[in-house]
């Protein structure tokens, strides 16, 4: 027999065999000695761990509990422990749902940058504030800022969701990805300096004030970062956003937040001096209504024409051409998307290379150029991993042309045998005679000619006695493919469901994204540090008289 000396709730020694006792056994005991209506309304800790009950397979010696042990019995209300036990699973589920988030991230810019074939039917390119797709740096450059926007761009959806633990998670897993990538690329990005204000900008919505210190060095790169980016008079972003002006709202964030810092860390000058700046701000951002109700009198969505109010300066012929502009880009961009699906679904025909590579469109583009044929042409590049000159000499060889040529018939005729095998085996499945099958399915019909001939002759007891009988009809033997396969485009083991929504974050932002900010919680938080320096300085008026 062994001893375990209990303390808390009951005080006392219990004597039990550490071989045929469970915690819910010893739990039920000390709430039976202390008079506990309930065994679930006991806590028991040994060594600092709470114990529990698990699946009650595991005794006490196997949980590490000795001879003359002492356990620490507290007692907490039934609703505080399911909460307690509630809380515990939501923080699992989150660090798993953050888990998943920069796995997809992982995946997704490895994917779409290191030249494999899209598994699904987009691509995800890197452009720059013109629309225009940008090439920066080498392959890990591209891989790094592609993962770190769009962490970048799922956090700020958590943002606007008010889920600020969450997108602080996000945002420092976006930093980690950017700082994988060499910083002299990274120099005229203005992502990199916009998430570092987002993060600072979560220290506040969290009111965590133990940032304070990093939240200074941060926002000191941020400013540094956007005027390198922006121009100091904010004359380049101006420029590449054909006058308008979108950055406001973010400088005006910016000043908050270096206001804010300061008053914290008791330079009240310099936070006075930030915050008045930042309301000048917040008060040009201020939409009259007058000009709203004329813009939304064009047809415009109240939202979008705020939008373009606040990014115009609220002039009103300017914000209107915006909205029309965008409109174009809109319409243009579906195209974009629809033209790019066609071509994905057009890739995956050719197959991938060696490397797992997709065939090079632009490539193939330069070839067909010449006068080649597409498909020889993509087999080319294919087999050649998208080398042109490998591929344009074995084009121009008629021994290896022929042998191309051949090769593309023989996957093409392996194709259509599968197709046949895998309308065989659903029509088998439905109930019909195999041999029969075999044979309607070789008149090269189609699927609802092939089913309304199958029916016309259907006899359930002798489809039932043909295909149990446990000897098939050889027929279905002679289809089989040869074994040797073709350009291979296998789907990999992923998350769609986070790839997806990564995807959708993505779809949803625009150029101007980054500086559409909706400016309610700014201003709030500018009146309650101006009003903290105003109370400040009446404080020191008074113990100066």
């Amino acid at each position: 027999m062994a001893k375990l000396r209990i303390a808390g709730t009951w005080v006392g020694v219990i004597d039990l065999e550490l071989e045929n006792w469970t915690v819910a056994m010893l739990r039920e005991e000390v709430a039976k000695r202390s008079n506990a209506q309930r065994p679930d309304s006991i806590n028991l800790i040994s060594a600092g761990k709470v114990l529990k009950d698990g699946d009650g397979s595991q005794n006490l010696t196997q949980l590490g509990i000795r001879n003359n042990a002492k356990i620490l019995a507290t007692r907490v209300s039934v609703d505080e422990g399911k909460s307690l036990e509630q809380e515990l699973m939501a923080e699992e589920e989150r660090s798993r749902r953050l888990a998943r988030v920069k796995a997809a991230a992982t995946a997704l810019s490895k994917r779409h940058v290191d030249g494999s074939l899209p598994i699904e039917d987009f691509n995800i390119e890197l452009e720059n504030q013109g629309g225009q797709k940008v090439q920066l740096g080498t392959e890990t450059d591209q891989r790094a800022v592609m993962m770190g926007l769009m962490l970048h761009e799922n956090a700020k959806n958590l943002l606007t969701r008010q889920l600020y633990k969450d997108a602080l998670e996000v945002l420092t897993m976006g930093e980690e990805a950017f700082s994988l990538c060499d910083p002299k690329v990274l120099e005229f990005i203005d992502n990199v300096p916009i998430l570092q204000i987002d993060m600072v900008w979560c220290y506040f919505l969290l009111r965590d004030i133990s940032w304070l210190s990093v939240a200074g060095i941060r926002l000191e790169k941020a400013r540094e970062g956007l005027e390198r980016c922006h121009g100091k008079d904010f004359s380049r972003v101006r420029l590449l956003q054909a006058g308008c002006q979108p950055e406001l709202a973010l400088h005006m964030r910016l000043e908050l937040l270096e206001g804010v810092v300061a008053y914290h860390n008791g330079q009240l000058d310099k936070s006075k001096k930030a915050l008045t700046s930042a309301q000048a701000k917040f008060s040009q951002l201020q939409v009259p209504d007058e000009a709203l109700s004329h813009v939304m009198s064009m047809g415009f969505k109240e939202r979008d024409a705020r939008r373009a109010l606040r990014l115009n300066n609220q002039d009103i012929r300017r914000a209107v051409d915006f909205l029309f502009e965008e409109k174009t880009k809109r319409k243009q961009k579906r195209e974009d998307d629809i033209r790019h699906r066609t071509e994905i679904m057009e890739l995956k025909q050719y197959g991938v290379t060696p490397l797992k590579k997709a065939v090079n469109v632009e490539k193939l583009k330069e070839l067909v150029a010449i006068g080649f044929e597409k498909k020889l042409a993509a087999e080319a590049l294919r087999r050649n991993e998208n080398d042109f000159q490998k591929a344009l000499d074995d084009l121009t060889n008629p021994e290896t042309n022929s042998a191309i040529q051949i090769d593309i018939e023989s996957r093409k005729r392996k194709r259509e045998q599968r197709a046949v095998n895998a309308r065989i085996e659903e029509l088998v499945s439905m109930g019909f005679d195999r041999s029969r099958v075999v044979v309607v399915v070789q008149a090269g019909e189609t699927m609802e000619q092939t089913m309304s001939r199958l029916l016309s002759e259907f006899d359930p007891l002798r489809a039932f006695d043909a295909n149990s009988s446990g000897n098939p009809a050889s027929e279905a033997s002679n289809l089989n493919p040869d074994s040797v396969e073709g350009p291979s485009t296998a789907d990999e083991e992923r998350d769609v469901e986070m790839e997806d929504e990564l995807a959708r974050d993505i779809g949803k932002a625009d150029a101007l994204s980054d500086y559409d900010i909706e400016v309610t919680k700014e201003g709030e938080a500018i009146q309650e540090y101006l009003a903290l320096l105003a109370s400040t300085d009446s404080k020191d008026a008074l113990s100066s008289c």
